[in-house]
């Protein structure tokens, strides 16, 4: 069931219309008010859409190597799963 949840960014009020858990949500906007943050107080932008744009490019790179850690961790489960299968049929023969 969709609610409304307010969140803060940057010292402003949205309404953000959900299916999803009020905490994650809040979570969310914690975590892209940080990185707002961080952009305002390291540059001299004050330009809202500047400050935005460059937390989202920011937060794409966060999730680009997030994804590419787990790619490495998926194939090394693959390369040791076909390692102990291979151990386990050796065994067996």
């Amino acid at each position: 069931m969709e609610k409304l949840v307010e969140v803060n960014i940057l010292g402003h009020d949205y309404t953000v219309k959900t299916d999803a858990d009020t905490e994650y949500i809040q979570k969310i906007a914690s975590y892209v008010d940080k990185k707002m943050g961080e952009i305002v107080r390291n540059t001299k932008t004050v330009s809202s859409l500047n400050v935005a744009v460059l937390a989202a490019l920011n937060i794409a790179d966060d999730f680009f190597k997030e994804m590419q850690k787990r790619e490495e961790l998926v194939a090394e489960v693959e390369h040791r799963s076909e390692e102990i299968v291979k151990t386990i049929d050796s065994q067996l023969r």
